[in-house]
């Protein structure tokens, strides 16, 4: 509801198509960006001879800027509009993978983590959305997939540059080559990104409204309301809190399953080549479960598609530790629980858009991707203080799997407005 009528109904242009790359590669970017840090944690570790809690604050500071971009950011695209959130969160992400390249000390480190993180949050947002007013019914799911899988490919690149880059120049050389990529996609952004069109529609309309109102001495009090405000009232409340929930859930399992993997495979004693491969298989499998899901949510309801991917997650994740004796194993594991979570989170992206009208889209999915992540800046620093008391590995995975059943629930009882 809210999108606009022609641009659901009509065939897919080039230029639409463009867009939906455009918005990919900066969301590539992201995934290059925010698990640099993951692939780089060993190192880090060293260098600054930190604990498990301690890392664990650190793999958490990038999450905890994503989580204040996304809601004290987010808002400000139904205002300024979407392209412009785009080209202020790219510069905060140049400047904070720039300052982690230069750190000399660890709270440098984690300070630009947050820069990072807070552009990053931004980002994400602005390209969830403009992806979805861009393109048609018939291929949104798929697109908005499309577009999700450029975090997974962008990670999976994290991992190779950390690997190439760490033995010889070492582990800042891996942010400031995400710095470089991050300013290239704020070029383009700057000189190829247009203004979404269901914006810029709503922007006339309102200053039409605003004309009769003045003349008539009235203002309509729910158009006026705050959007956020608007999100906890009906008919949005239920899908906004189901959402929410769902949200949670799927970043806290995902942010855990991505963070610790490559450290706690190594510890299980795998090498640290084979250990970050594992790691950078997660992104690789994300990519295709990315792309999987929007070709399932083309032919069958995009809620259904995510509710069996939540379980087949949860049924993954209780095995994954067991089966780390065997690096292929591990290999095959790793391509299949990041698909399964990584098309969760496509999922997500492709609902969440539909359920706002255009004068407060932005800001739902801000405030659902914001609240989301609470759970993916609980999970690296929760298991670090488990590990820390004693945890088995297997044990944590297995919590992951709860989380996600239970959260398969919710989202088959899901409904969104147009349906109640």
């Amino acid at each position: 509801m809210g999108i606009s009528k022609q641009t659901n109904h009509s065939t897919m242009s080039m230029y639409q198509w463009g867009i939906v790359l455009l918005a990919t590669s900066l969301n590539l970017i992201d995934g290059f960006d925010v698990l640099a840090l993951a692939f780089t944690a060993t190192a880090i570790k060293a260098s600054y001879s930190l604990d498990g809690a301690q890392l664990g604050y650190l793999l958490s500071a990038g999450i905890i800027g994503m989580t204040a971009g996304s809601l004290l950011l987010a808002p400000l695209a139904d205002f300024i509009g979407r392209r412009w959130l785009l080209i202020l969160s790219l510069v905060l992400s140049t400047v904070g993978m720039l300052a982690s390249g230069f750190a000399k000390e660890v709270y440098t480190l984690g300070i630009g983590r947050v820069i990072t993180g807070l552009g990053v949050g931004g980002v994400l947002v602005g390209t969830n959305v403009i992806v979805s007013e861009y393109v048609s019914d018939k291929w949104r799911s798929f697109a908005i997939s499309v577009y999700a899988s450029g975090f997974g490919i962008g990670a999976l690149l994290g991992g190779i540059f950390a690997v190439s880059l760490q033995g010889s120049y070492g582990w800042h050389s891996v942010f400031l080559a995400g710095a470089i990529l991050t300013a290239f996609c704020l070029l383009a952004v700057v000189l190829w990104m247009p203004e979404s069109s269901a914006f810029l529609q709503l922007k006339t309309t309102n200053k039409a409204k605003d004309v009769v109102s003045h003349l008539s001495h009235r203002e309509n009090s729910l158009q006026r309301s705050l959007p956020i405000k608007r999100l906890l009232t009906a008919p949005y409340r239920n899908a906004t809190l189901a959402l929410w929930s769902a949200f949670v859930a799927i970043m806290f399992s995902y942010y855990f399953v991505s963070s610790w993997t490559p450290a706690l495979l190594k510890e299980a004693g795998m090498t640290t080549e084979q250990s970050v491969s594992v790691g950078m298989m997660i992104s690789l499998g994300g990519t295709l479960g990315s792309l999987l899901f929007g070709l399932l949510a083309s032919k069958w309801q995009a809620r259904h598609v995510l509710a069996v991917f939540m379980a087949g997650s949860a049924l993954v994740a209780s095995i994954f530790i067991a089966a780390s004796a065997s690096l292929w194993i591990s290999i095959m594991l790793g391509i299949l629980i990041g698909a399964l979570m990584n098309g969760c989170i496509s999922g997500l992206y492709a609902i969440n858009p539909t359920i706002y009208q255009t004068e407060i889209r932005s800001t739902g999915v801000g405030m659902a991707i914001g609240v989301g992540r609470i759970g993916a800046v609980v999970a690296p620093i929760m298991a670090g203080f488990l590990l820390d008391a004693g945890w088995e590995k297997q044990s944590l995975y297995i919590g992951v799997a709860i989380i996600l059943l239970m959260t398969t629930l919710v989202i088959g009882n899901l409904k969104t407005p147009t349906e109640i």
